[in-house]
């Protein structure tokens, strides 16, 4: 840490020497027709010698702009564009400190298709609904992906797992030239398409193809980006290969071949390692964490990232992958795409666990530990069809296929101490579970359009079928002591066979009242969902030797029905600066189960609601709007929830419904607010959102005072509120013509009032947990890049009962990434993260560093690359952990992987049209 110090502190004296003076350059674009302010034209600086840029900036409401920077040059170029209008440039001699240009007027073009007079290309492009980058303008380091691109983007953000934020709101979607790339997965796109490909990143609202068609507004959470390529780097082929072999025999292997010819494109991918990565790595120090994307974990220990399936689980996992990709158009009507996903995972993972049950007049303790090993081998297929038969109707089709194999071996031993520490019951199990999944589902939307004023038809219908088959041995020893003992042995077999149809309905008439402004809103919606499930349990047969004992306590044969109509009507008004609309539906609904072994709990229930829907979306500016929306949702209990018979399948807790039970009514407000100010390189964004629950559905446990065993139920209450808000702010700050930094200070959290039971006593409890967080990126030009970042968690808990203890919690997170770009082709990364967790239970690893370090080197004319990476230098990985809820605290720790060394080479190849130059290392303007 002290050479890092010391280095930084050289770096930074260095810029004393340098020959950079201050300017600040200042004037007024205006339209020359009528002398209007011109709001978000592009004003910019580039070198006179080689047109690289040095500054940018937009034009505020009144059309004023600010440049301020640094530079060693005698004069720049200056430059304004704006979309429509004619753009300008000027040779502006530095001779001066200040500079006032005054009134700039830019002419109305005379060709609407050509909007420039100068063939240049502004940095920064902010049309009506559309913010354009242009990825010359912009800095990258060496080799660098888009990913890497995005990030040295004004208002782009991307954290730790890959998720992707333009101004706070998150990227959904990554298109390539308008189409996917490998589905709807972005990080296949950020992290393995090269920058130098890429012209042009335009960053949308999120619209459907249907939306799109039809000119509405898309959603204003989410936005996706579109990479438009090059035209002359549209036709080619281009792609990656790369292994690595390490210590503690771990590997990986990537590969990925794509071909270009305009309209039409195919891609193909291949991977496979041992590091816990999601299976397509090429061996970069970002993907050491194995975190990439979007990750879920499901109770199999399999797990999907950006809604794939990877099957393992926790703990050490050997991934695989393969896929393909293909595009094109057909004729002016058709587009088509496709693509198809192979993947596997063998992961084995051992996680022990202490949990403190606290009940309303005492308390309870449970220890658990497990192992497991679990194979998955699963093929996704998808496509899509976009017709558009003439300019005014669209048929849009989507087919998906999926077939998963998996198997899971795995034991436990559990056991549960009173307050006095005596033992109350014990239990060994082992299982092991093989299924095979089915699933194929389509969606089709068919639009019509009806003359210019908006009004449109459209029809969409969404259907898919589900089949899981699944066998189940299990063998359990559970012992219940107490005044009065007993001993469950089971050793069972269990055969399942699951199904599900779904089928759902929506047609909408939109009614222009006001041309392109004023609509009404006609819509219908119908949803009908059957799902048949059988468990058939086997006790096993000493006399014959075989599982042929039918169980029917253990056994279900359920037939569910879902049937929902729902007519609803909207208003809606739309304006250059606002918009808003509310809608309302009225719902009715039957759900519906036969349960074939015990028909004396059939259950049929009749719902009606009303469900509201509104929002209010403001623009205050072209760099800053608000948006606020009211929901009110109804939701009917499940019908698990609903059967009145006994689940015993957990001898230590039996499982009663309700029949009872009323529908949820949730009333949700969400706001936010978001500004990027271009004058000062800073941008601020805020939101918030608070849901309030009348008739919730919760739990009720009631527990044996001896035996701690437990019987739950479920009841309705009032009074659950929940919500979750944060800011963040963002500003880069030039200090001179070599060094800049970022700074970044946010907080995020979450809130929650719940009204449950705790052994028949109701109480509520109140749960806030705050996430400061502060970070500064510091980029000393071409050679040295730190960014450190420190976050603290608080957590507190309060409950209105006597026997439950007022609790917080409090965690710390230390994050260092340096980089180091050295010449020919030498870079040095590391990423350093610390973490204190103190109210982990004696027994538990409090505080660990977790150092990942690599060191590259290109070769082959920078076409390949020499990997030399570490993970977790210092040996010490740990994932402890404590997790806090309204009646327990539990701390876990299971399997995680441990240092290692490897070495990778990756080698690159493309034939698309003309490269961006690399310079002589480091980072450098893309050509």
């Amino acid at each position: 840490m002290r050479k890092l110090l010391f280095v930084l502190t050289t770096l930074c004296s260095l810029s004393s020497f340098s020959q950079s003076k201050d300017f600040k350059i200042s004037g007024t674009i205006l339209a020359e027709e009528d002398n209007s302010p011109l709001e978000a034209a592009t004003v910019y600086l580039e070198k006179v010698k080689d047109s690289s840029l040095v500054t940018y900036t937009i034009s505020d409401k009144n059309g004023s702009f600010q440049l301020e920077d640094q530079t060693s040059e005698g004069s720049l170029n200056l430059l304004v564009s704006y979309v429509g209008y004619q753009s300008i440039k000027q040779n502006i001699q530095l001779d001066k400190k200040v500079i006032d240009l005054g009134d700039i007027k830019l002419k109305v073009s005379s060709n609407a298709l050509e909007e420039v007079l100068i063939k240049t290309s502004a940095p920064v492009t902010i049309k009506k609904d559309t913010l354009e980058f242009n990825v010359k303008s912009f800095k990258t380091k060496k080799d660098a992906t888009v990913e890497d691109l995005l990030k040295q983007l004004p208002g782009v953000e991307i954290d730790e797992e890959g998720k992707i934020k333009v101004n706070g709101k998150e990227v959904n979607q990554i298109l390539v030239n308008g189409k996917p790339f490998f589905g709807n997965d972005p990080s296949i796109t950020t992290k393995n398409l090269t920058k130098e490909i890429i012209e042009k990143i335009q960053v949308v609202d999120t619209k459907t193809k249907s939306e799109a068609f039809t000119g509405e507004e898309g959603s204003n959470q989410n936005k996706t980006i579109n990479l438009t390529i090059k035209e002359e780097n549209n036709k080619g082929v281009f792609g990656r290969v790369a292994a690595g072999a390490g210590t503690d025999k771990r590997y990986e292997f990537a590969g990925m071949f794509n071909r270009f010819d305009n309209d039409q494109r195919f891609s193909v991918l291949l991977g496979g390692n041992n590091i816990n990565s999601p299976g397509f790595s090429f061996g970069e120090i970002e993907k050491m964490f194995g975190g990439n994307g979007s990750r879920s974990w499901n109770s199999n220990g399999s797990f999907s990232i950006n809604g794939r399936q990877f099957g393992g689980g926790q703990g050490i996992t050997t991934s695989r992958l393969a896929g393909a990709n293909f595009a094109d158009n057909y004729g002016e009507t058709l587009e088509a795409s496709a693509d198809y996903f192979y993947s596997g995972s063998k992961s084995e993972n051992e996680t022990s666990s202490q949990r403190e049950t606290i009940l309303s007049d005492s308390r309870f303790f449970s220890n658990s530990n497990s192992r497991s090993e679990n194979n998955t081998d699963s093929h996704t297929a998808n496509a899509e069809f976009e017709i558009e038969i003439d300019t005014t109707f669209m048929i849009n089709v989507r087919p998906r296929f999926s077939f998963s194999n998996s198997n899971t071996d795995y034991v436990s031993y559990d056991e549960t101490l009173d307050q006095e520490l005596n033992l109350t019951n014990q239990s060994n199990l082992s299982s092991f579970v093989e299924s095979k999944a089915n699933t194929f589902a389509n969606e089709i939307s068919a639009t019509k359009k009806f003359g210019v004023k908006g009004a449109f038809l459209r029809l969409n219908i969404d259907n898919s079928f589900n089949r899981n088959l699944s066998d189940d041995f299990i063998n359990s020893i559970t012992e219940v002591y107490g005044d009065s003992p007993q001993t469950i042995i089971r050793d069972q077999f269990t055969d399942g066979d699951n199904k599900s149809s779904n089928i759902a309905t929506d047609l909408e008439y939109r009614l222009p009242i006001k041309a392109k402004e004023f609509f009404l809103r006609f819509g219908y919606e119908f949803e009908y969902n059957k799902d048949k499930n059988r468990q058939s349990t086997f006790d096993f047969n000493n006399t014959t030797n075989n599982y042929d004992a039918f169980n029917q306590a253990l056994s279900t044969d359920f037939e569910y029905t879902d049937l929902r109509n729902a007519p609803g009507l909207e208003l809606s008004y739309r304006k250059e600066k606002w918009s808003a609309r509310i809608g309302a539906d009225y719902v009715l609904r039957t759900l519906k189960n036969q349960d074939g072994l015990r028909p004396q709990f059939n259950v049929e229930r009749d719902f009606k609601a009303l469900e509201l829907n509104s929002s209010f979306r403001y623009s205050f500016s072209k760099k800053s709007s608000a948006f606020i929306g009211y929901n009110l949702r109804n939701r009917p209990p499940s019908l698990r929830q609903l059967q009145a018979f006994e689940d015993v399948s957990n001898p230590l807790n039996t499982v009663v419904g309700n029949p009872n039970l009323e529908p949820t009514n949730q009333h949700s407000i969400y706001a936010n607010f978001n500004s990027y100010n271009w004058q000062e390189k800073s941008g601020f964004f805020m939101y918030s959102s608070i849901s309030v629950d009348r008739n919730a559905v919760v739990s009720r446990t009631t527990i044996d005072p001896e035996t701690l065993t437990r019987t739950t139920t479920y009841d309705n209450v009032n009074g659950n509120k929940s919500g979750y808000f944060g800011f963040s702010f963002r500003k880069r700050v030039k200090l001179d013509s070599l060094q800049s930094i970022r700074l970044r200070v946010g907080s995020w959290g979450n809130f929650s009032e719940n009204v449950n039971y705790n052994n028949n006593v109701q109480y509520s409890s109140k749960v806030l947990g705050v996430t400061p967080e502060l970070g500064v990126d510091y980029v000393y030009n071409n050679i040295f890049e730190i960014k450190p970042r420190y976050r603290v968690s608080f957590t507190n808990n309060k409950f209105d009962i006597d026997a439950f203890e007022d609790r917080n919690f409090t965690s710390h997170n230390l994050a260092i990434n340096t980089a180091f770009f050295l010449p020919k082709g030498l870079e040095y990364r590391n990423d350093i993260n610390y973490n204190y967790n103190p109210n982990v239970a004696d027994g538990f690893q409090k505080d660990a560093w977790f150092w990942n370090a690599s060191i590259s080197y290109s070769v082959l004319k920078d076409q390949g690359l020499l990997t030399l990476k570490v993970y977790d230098l210092l040996n010490q990985n740990t994932n402890a952990r404590r997790t806090a809820t309204l009646d327990y605290i539990q701390d876990t720790q299971s399997t995680v992987l441990k240092q290692y060394f490897m070495l990778n080479f990756s080698w690159k190849f493309n034939s698309l049209g003309a490269k961006g130059e690399s310079g002589d290392g480091g980072m450098y303007f893309l050509d």
